[in-house]
């Protein structure tokens, strides 16, 4: 039995403002993409990458068109599905979005609490382990201010994957960081996401990660102008 795609969309359209304020951002898009795969959403700003992404993460409600996101309706689900749904993605932001006074191990533990069969001593073991693959085992007691900020972002990996997502979804992951650093979270994630058949969804300005992608998806003024299948090395 095929799995199903943990994205598909159809014909969706989304506007802000409303009157003579309306102004359409994304227009009649059609987007699948499948268990373990990895899309990047390229385009220059202002082509509606990151509003399809938040429409993705259901952190709006879908205006037109047909969607469903890990086997959830969008159309049909009201903000208390929306909720529901955003706890089972994993996301990923530029500013990493760590809360300062926690720990780095307590920052990836707080993605677990949805567990309800683990207590908190099993959660921040588990987010030990989590930290430990993404190479920060020796900091796991630090605070987001003693990090690096390749650091802080590979605490952010660890958080999106450790609840074991079935999708995860990134804005700019790389863009503050330098060249090394960059590279190093974009492997953490191609590495862990596929390791666990995850998709990916990421949206990019960086031509430096181009090459982890299986498929690019080219944006411009709201529409998906290329859908381009890669093959990357394994």
């Amino acid at each position: 039995m095929t799995p199903k795609s943990p994205i598909r969309m159809r014909g969706v359209s989304y506007a802000y403002g409303q009157g003579e304020l309306r102004k359409a951002v994304l227009r009649d898009v059609d987007l699948d993409v499948a268990p373990g795969e990895i899309v990047l959403l390229t385009g220059p700003s202002g082509s509606g990458k990151t509003t399809l992404l938040t429409l993705v993460g259901a952190l709006r409600a879908l205006q037109e068109g047909a969607a469903r996101v890990l086997d959830v309706d969008l159309a049909a689900a009201d903000e208390r599905a929306r909720v529901a749904l955003r706890r089972r993605i994993g996301f990923i932001f530029q500013n990493h979005n760590l809360l300062g006074f926690l720990t780095a191990r307590q920052n990836v533990a707080m993605a677990l609490e949805l567990d309800r069969t683990a207590d908190e001593r099993a959660r921040l073991a588990r987010a030990g382990e989590m930290l430990a693959r993404v190479g920060l085992a020796e900091h796991a007691e630090k605070r987001p201010a003693q990090l690096s900020g390749g650091q802080r972002q590979r605490v952010a990996v660890a958080r999106a994957l450790a609840g074991q997502p079935g999708l995860v979804l990134a804005d700019e992951p790389t863009a503050a960081l330098d060249k090394a650093s960059g590279a190093e979270v974009v492997r953490l994630l191609r590495e862990m996401a596929k390791e666990r058949g995850a998709a990916i969804l990421l949206v990019t300005h960086d031509p430096r990660i181009l090459d982890m992608a299986d498929r690019i998806v080219a944006m411009e003024d709201g529409r998906i102008v290329d859908n381009t299948v890669r093959i990357t090395s394994a």
